[in-house]
């Protein structure tokens, strides 16, 4: 837990470097239509709910960048699997979102798809309940972030896609469909 905490000091504290190596600085804000899903499930649950995440964005070159962030995801049991059948299993998740990313994207105009992945800590409650899993936690709990989509636009200050962080401790997945807009700084 203290090499989590270290790191995350180390990627906070890039927020306040002006290393030459950093080309483009930039806040980029997503909303979206959030999920939690558990690992194992008889019933093929999912349940929905609400998610908004702020990153800071550090570019490196026109392929690669650093992306600290923090979020919130918020989900509810619906009591329904996918096809609309009543269950009792459901993946709950409260909580907020802190942590750190790469983006790998194709450099190109107006369409670049991207591919990131990082790791972070989720920070609230936790409520995973399946045939086969039977959790409930609150607290502190890592994740791993894992995002894939596409940037549009001439400038691609657009991102529409599908980010998840995958929560083992709780033996769930969140994420979202998440719309995003990338407003550059401007450099001292």
């Amino acid at each position: 837990m203290k090499k989590t905490l270290l790191l995350l000091i180390i990627l906070s504290s890039s927020l306040l470097c002006n290393a030459q190596f950093v080309k483009k600085r930039a806040i980029n804000a997503q909303i979206g239509y959030g999920l939690s899903i558990p690992y194992e499930s008889v019933d093929d649950t999912a349940d929905s709910g609400f998610f908004l995440q702020g990153e800071y964005v550090l570019t490196i070159k026109s392929w690669f960048e650093l992306k600290p962030y923090v979020g919130l995801i918020l989900t509810n049991p619906k009591g329904e699997d996918l096809n609309g059948n009543p269950t009792d299993e459901f993946a709950i998740t409260k909580a907020g979102l802190l942590g750190g990313k790469f983006r790998l994207r194709a450099p190109i105009p107006w369409v670049a798809p991207y591919i990131e992945t990082g790791f972070g800590l989720s920070i609230g409650k936790f409520e995973t309940q399946t045939a086969f899993i039977s959790k409930n936690k609150s607290g502190l709990q890592y994740h791993i972030p894992v995002a894939f989509g596409l940037e549009l636009g001439k400038e691609t200050n657009v991102d529409i896609g599908f980010t998840y962080y995958i929560q083992p401790q709780v033996e769930q997945v969140v994420g979202a469909f998440a719309l995003g807009i990338t407003i550059p700084l401007k450099d001292k």
